[in-house]
């Protein structure tokens, strides 16, 4: 097809539609991308395997644009937790205070943690990102299946649905699929392809399973070099309620965006430092030059920033949501 038929084409599928410049244009690159795959002879089922992941990640876009506003956490962990467990009972209760703080549950809508952190949210208040799996479970029954639930192909795909829009990740113990959840959120943190949020780990009081983690990434990890020092400040360990839900809450206390470009981080704040919390800011971070602009639009904090250590952003998104502000002088 030819880029004349092309753009025919595309103004004719979005005739009467509101359709941004921006998104006409991806519009046209994917029918130019699909189009081009005629051109030559490819394995027929990395086509389909490509189809398929583009309409779950579609479908999974359209499942949560209706709650786009609305805060979102997600939350792992085990399928095998029983549901007459002290882990059962936290994840359910820890879901049930964020939904009465305002938050909407994301789960992948199985049993175990899944269903607990379901049921404690409500239907109304929990969204399920499932996975169709040749064994065990399929969707528990607090999630809303008609309206606020999706099935993937793929492990991958599930991923980004149940993460891309997520204000909050909670992890509760698990096996591998647990583990490779929270890596994920750990390496597009590090990594500055998402976001900062709050990562907490919950465990039931006098539990093991986060603490030996966590100093298996301490003595190991961290120790040997594969992280930096600090980075531990990536996540916090709670094994209450109480502590999980203030970390989640007071991330957004005062912080509200970040953007990362050029060598330099922007932080947006809802109140600007009085002179005594912008004097404490320097001091805490004597390496960084900070320079505070409010406007229209709110308060920007800059300060230069290569992009590798996500530990001393979040350090001072920290230190940011201790302010009261003021106006300074």
């Amino acid at each position: 097809m030819s880029p004349d038929a092309i753009e025919r084409f595309v103004a004719e599928s979005t005739a009467g539609a509101v359709v941004s410049p921006e998104h006409t244009a991806v519009i046209r690159a994917l029918v130019t991308r699909a189009l081009s795959l005629a051109q030559y002879e490819s394995n027929l089922g990395d086509l389909r395997g490509a189809v398929t992941a583009l309409e779950e990640l579609l479908d999974g876009s359209r499942l949560f644009h209706p709650w786009r506003d609305t805060p979102k956490a997600t939350i792992f962990g085990s399928a095998r937790t029983s549901p007459d467990s002290e882990l059962y009972r936290l994840a359910s209760a820890l879901s049930a205070e964020l939904a009465d703080q305002g938050w909407l549950t994301v789960t992948g809508a199985g049993p175990g943690i899944m269903e607990a952190s379901s049921r404690g949210a409500g239907r109304d208040n929990s969204i399920g990102v499932n996975i169709e799996l040749p064994f065990e479970h399929g969707t528990n029954a607090y999630v809303d299946v008609e309206n606020r639930h999706i099935a993937t192909s793929f492990f991958f795909t599930r991923k980004v649905i149940m993460t891309r829009s997520s204000q909050a990740f909670v992890a509760f113990p698990g096996g591998v699929g647990t583990m490779d959840e929270l890596f994920e959120i750990l390496t597009l943190l590090h990594t500055g392809k998402t976001d900062p949020v709050p990562v907490v780990l919950v465990d039931r009081a006098g539990g093991t399973f986060w603490n030996a983690w966590a100093q298996f990434m301490s003595r190991e990890v961290v120790a040997q070099g594969y992280l930096s020092r600090g980075d531990e400040a990536t996540y916090r360990l709670c094994d209450n309620v109480e502590d999980a839900v203030r970390e989640i809450t007071t991330f957004y206390a005062n912080y509200r965006s970040c953007v990362t470009a050029d060598g330099e981080a922007m932080v947006n704040v809802r109140v600007a430092p009085n002179d005594e919390e912008f004097a404490r800011l320097g001091a805490r971070f004597a390496e960084i030059s900070f320079t505070v602009d409010s406007g229209a639009l709110g308060t920007t904090l800059a300060f230069a920033f290569n992009g590798r250590s996500y530990a001393t952003l979040r350090r001072v998104i920290d230190e940011v949501n201790t302010w009261r502000g003021q106006s300074r002088s």
